[in-house]
């Protein structure tokens, strides 16, 4: 029998059901067998799916009964409004890119890479290693394990032109995850109430942390090329700030990477103005015709606060990051990251070292590029043919992610519904904007499920875009 029988029979025992009273017996199964003329598996997944619904509940040694319902008594929450005030900064709501959808939908939402992009047995083979070791019942170091901050600290070194000293070791602290990282470099860097300067639009996880710190975010507009050093020096006379957020390489939402020698004089206005460039290295990992160069590597001042994640290249499961700074900066950061966590799972550490210092993680990163150049083409392809209206500025060079210009007056909300309504799933562009939108764009991630899907994705998104004007 096959899931339509299965759907077949839990139909008719929830005609059954409505009609029996609360605590009523269902039926044995062998009953069942013999009524529907099906096998055993298939009438015990009819059962599941109306007990995964409420409808049943199972006893065992007794049988299956229909389920009671209770009516609860409303809760009355409202003495917390005088116990809690107003909250000292509105927190914007979690991204669509961070929503769970159904399996069978064409989802361009997600930041995150799909299954079959990440390094399946390597990770699993290093969580099975790690669970064996030491790792699993110690308690790490405050700023990280040894082994892994070397690793962090080479990575950047080897990307240091002659002249400049690398990082050392003791320079990082492991993270769980860049998001931490990001809460903790602007609360100990700014201070609440202080400005901070972000490239727009940015990474909405950014935003989220700058707000949950309290600073006064202040937009330095960013295209294709990176931010205008002139502006980003009047943004810092204007404001008196002393901290720039910017990710150089593959940014998020947009895909840019700053243009060549762009680094260098956006580095010079930091040394100028005494202050710091917080460099976020996301997608390292995700090149894809070029390969990133920190901004970080050609600075030995300690005006640069990088950050590396693993997250996404390695595991969503495995949490693993890290900040490299130099100086008092470092302390403030570790000091406060302290308090948040006092210290980050040996275990993940033990693992994420692992995975990265196999002989096949870069041969899985050599994979990688290839097969995210082939789903980037693809889908910046399909959008020109079924939904050239979305206008697509440049195709990055790495990343995972296209950022698409609409036409003006488009009604972002209409348009996520439209296509959702046909499975699609796109995020709307606001999110990524530190302040208003600089026009209606949404973000499309190439490295999500089922790339056979996208053309017929950007058809649907041409439709919906279409039906919008009119």
């Amino acid at each position: 029998m096959n899931n339509d029988s299965s759907s077949r029979i839990a139909t008719r025992l929830r005609e059954w059901i409505a009609n029996a009273a609360p605590g009523s017996k269902l039926p044995s199964t062998r009953s069942l067998v013999a009524e529907f003329q099906a096998s055993p598996v298939t009438v015990q997944k009819a059962l599941q799916t109306l007990t995964a619904r409420g409808l049943i509940e199972s006893r065992p040694g007794v049988g299956t009964f229909v389920r009671a319902v209770r009516s609860a008594r409303p809760s009355d929450y409202g003495w917390q409004t005088a116990a809690l005030r107003s909250p000292l900064a509105a927190l914007p709501t979690a991204s669509t890119a961070m929503r769970d959808v159904a399996n069978d939908a064409i989802s361009f939402h997600s930041g995150y890479p799909d299954r079959e992009l990440l390094p399946e047995r390597l990770v699993r083979a290093a969580l099975t290693r790690a669970a064996r070791g030491d790792a699993a019942l110690s308690r790490p170091p405050a700023a990280g394990m040894p082994e892994l901050q070397s690793w962090f600290a080479h990575e950047l070194g080897a990307s240091t032109p002659a002249g400049t000293t690398p990082p050392n070791p003791s320079d990082v602290v492991v993270l769980p995850g860049s998001q931490s990282g990001l809460s903790s470099i602007f609360s100990a860097l700014a201070g609440r109430g202080q400005p901070l300067l972000m490239e727009s639009p940015t990474y909405w996880g950014a935003i989220l942390a700058a707000a949950q710190a309290g600073v006064r975010v202040v937009p330095v507009p960013s295209g294709p090329d990176g931010p205008d050093p002139a502006e980003l020096a009047r943004a810092f006379d204007e404001t008196g700030a002393r901290l720039f957020y910017a990710q150089p390489n593959y940014a998020n939402p947009t895909g840019a990477q700053w243009a060549a020698g762009r680094g260098d004089e956006v580095l010079e206005v930091v040394r100028a103005k005494g202050a710091f460039l917080v460099e976020d290295d996301w997608a390292h990992d995700f090149g894809i015709t070029t390969s990133p160069v920190p901004v970080a590597s050609r600075d030995d001042s300690g005006h640069v606060v990088y950050l590396r994640s693993l997250t996404k290249s390695v595991s969503p499961a495995i949490r693993i990051a890290a900040v490299i700074a130099r100086g008092p900066a470092r302390e403030r950061i570790l000091g406060d990251r302290a308090a948040e966590s006092m210290y980050v799972s040996g275990l993940l550490q033990a693992a994420a070292l692992d995975v990265v210092t196999q002989p096949g993680w870069q041969t899985h990163l050599r994979s990688l590029r290839h097969q995210l150049q082939s789903r980037r083409d693809l889908l910046v392809t399909s959008m020109r043919e079924h939904a050239p209206q979305a206008h697509i500025e440049h195709v990055p060079k790495g990343g995972l992610n296209l950022w698409a210009r609409l036409p003006d007056g488009t009604d972002l909300d209409r348009l996520a519904r439209d296509c959702e309504s046909d499975g699609v799933i796109i995020a709307a562009g606001r999110a990524w904007f530190p302040a208003e939108p600089a026009g209606a764009y949404i973000r499309l991630n190439y490295s999500g499920s089922n790339p056979g899907a996208f053309p017929e994705g950007a058809r649907i998104i041409g439709q919906a875009i279409d039906r919008n004007g009119t």
